[in-house]
């Protein structure tokens, strides 16, 4: 049984011939019913702050763990970004380095077409050289026969000198 202030205060005891002095027990008592009300009081606000700290600590628990989910949430999602990042840096470097090939492909095409079409003038050019002086000898010919012509036609070349 778990005494009380007031149990302490209302204890009365029997009166003996040669026992304690009345008054000095009872002011005793007295006294010792305030310290115990006085430690009741103290326990109990003891208590009452006990459970806040805990209730704080306990909040401060969650926020900690909330902290932590948060903290290992934005490191996922970091490595998340920059995993994701590499992968469109190589794809960006990938899709540049088919475009270069296509370029360069498109470029060494039009080398070769070039090459061709400059070999295709120079044959044509070859060819109308040999068509050009083809026609310039054949008109240098038709001029000398109709030097020789004109020179058989002039009457003065068929006339030839008579002896008179």
């Amino acid at each position: 049984m778990e005494l009380t202030s007031v149990d302490v205060q209302h204890k009365r005891f029997r009166a003996v011939w040669m026992g304690y002095d009345k008054r000095q027990v009872e002011a005793f008592l007295q006294q010792i019913a305030e310290d115990i009300q006085h430690v009741k009081l103290e326990n109990a606000n003891l208590q009452k702050d006990l459970q806040n700290q805990e209730k704080e600590l306990k909040e401060y628990k969650e926020r900690e763990k909330t902290i932590r989910n948060v903290l290992l949430n934005v490191h996922k999602t970091v490595e998340q970004m920059k995993a994701t990042a590499e992968k469109e840096s190589k794809l960006i470097v990938a899709e540049a380095e088919l475009k270069a090939d296509k370029i360069l492909q498109g470029a060494h095409q039009r080398l070769a077409q070039l090459h061709a079409d400059i070999s295709e003038l120079k044959r044509q050019r070859i060819q109308l050289e040999t068509k050009l002086r083809s026609t310039i000898e054949t008109y240098r010919q038709l001029l000398d026969m109709d030097k020789k012509d004109l020179e058989e036609d002039d009457p003065e070349s068929r006339i030839q000198p008579h002896e008179r």
